[in-house]
């Protein structure tokens, strides 16, 4: 029997970086610093809330957009924090993680030849994604060591073809985010438009002083034209749990909820409820900035002995880094070969920051997360010491 040739529809993608690197981080026994997920339990009341929905029977297909009362809570939720009141019943849907979350907002607004604008550097899925959808990415560039936009450079990017943008913020990998006056910008360079807003919110909850986290639902001229995608895995250190959300206007999300239903049709019951439960209580998410500034401030003051240069951290769980002034001969490797020498030989592992772009641009930047227990991040930080 001979099986038959695919034509593959993604020659340019591989293993993912982050799986890459994570191989190597156990193989070698490094600190994993690499991939951006905690390496300390949720809350155990979280648990116990799923817990409690599972014995009482909460097992069995929920509705196709989420069950109401975690959709209401999303709601209450946005409306408390960023003063625009979405419907539950029609404008909210609870999605498999904010990575299906993005596809399904690409699959239900992009059609072939159309254009996506996206700001690099950026989130792996979203080029492919695109992509899948018969749609062409048009790339644009945040400026190299800020990672501020250039409001220049994306007017010049749209064209006719223009479908949607993508935005991040607080942003992966940089750790930047956006102020008033730039989704001010974005609110006008898009009003005279009929492009869309993907705007990938995942790190809301970790936005550090002075800066805070500005949701494109704040801005009535974005939040008419946005999806909004947040992730309860993040924000609740249960990233292998795999909820997010999309929140939208109703002729959106109603467009967005054909993909939904046949891509994953629906989401876990019990964890929706138990996320639910949880959230009567806003403490948690309202304390996550303070909780992971004092993980970022440990790190921080650690690496300021090495000679890491230190770009800085305004929000999600990332610190990025400049080699350019390490006393080691392996500075001069590309980003992805030092990260290789750096989890190999000092038991470290980091990301390349040109993972992130398509074409691989190298500006001698590579990021860390700080998203794991004090001691692992004191280990690390005994390790890189030596830089």
């Amino acid at each position: 029997m001979t099986t038959p040739v695919l034509d593959t529809k993604f020659p340019k993608v591989g293993t993912t970086i982050f799986t890459v690197m994570s191989a190597l981080a156990a193989e070698k026994n490094a600190v994993n610093l690499g991939q951006g997920f905690p390496d300390f339990d949720c809350d155990p009341r979280l648990v116990a809330c799923v817990t409690d929905a599972m014995t009482q029977g909460l097992n069995q297909y929920p509705p196709m957009t989420g069950v109401s009362v975690l959709r209401e809570a999303i709601a209450q939720k946005i409306e408390s924090l960023y003063h625009y009141r979405y419907d539950p019943v029609s404008e909210i849907t609870v999605t498999a993680g904010a990575t299906q979350a993005i596809l399904s907002a690409i699959l239900a607004v992009v059609r072939g030849g159309d254009e996506v604008i996206v700001l690099e550097p950026c989130y792996d899925s979203y080029i492919p994604n695109i992509e899948l959808a018969g749609g062409v990415a048009v790339r644009v560039p945040l400026t190299p060591g800020t990672f501020r936009p250039d409001f220049d450079k994306i007017a010049a990017a749209i064209s006719p073809k223009t479908r949607a943008i993508i935005v991040n913020s607080p942003h992966n990998p940089s750790a930047t985010v956006w102020t008033q006056e730039e989704m001010r910008q974005l609110e006008e360079l898009l009003k005279p438009t009929q492009i869309l807003l993907i705007s990938d919110e995942v790190y809301e909850h970790m936005v550090y002083a002075p800066r805070q986290h500005l949701s494109a639902s704040s801005f009535p001229g974005l939040a008419e034209r946005a999806f909004i995608v947040s992730s309860f895995g993040k924000t609740f250190h249960v990233t292998g749990w795999k909820v997010g959300y999309v929140a939208a206007p109703a002729s959106l999300s109603a467009e967005f909820r054909k993909v939904h239903q046949f891509n994953v049709f629906t989401v876990n019951t019990p964890v929706q409820h138990g996320l639910a439960a949880y959230m009567a209580n806003p403490k948690p998410y309202l304390e996550l900035p303070a909780f992971y500034a004092a993980k970022r401030d440990l790190f921080r003051t650690g690496l300021a002995t090495t000679k890491f240069e230190l770009l800085p951290s305004e929000g999600s769980y990332f610190q990025c880094v400049r080699i350019d002034q390490l006393g080691v001969p392996e500075k001069n490797l590309s980003e992805a070969d030092f990260c290789q020498w750096l989890t190999s030989e000092i038991g470290v592992a980091a990301i390349p920051l040109s993972a992130f772009y398509a074409d691989g641009f190298d500006q001698r930047v590579v990021r860390f997360c700080f998203a794991k227990k004090d001691e692992t991040l004191k280990l690390a930080l005994s390790r890189l010491a030596r830089l």
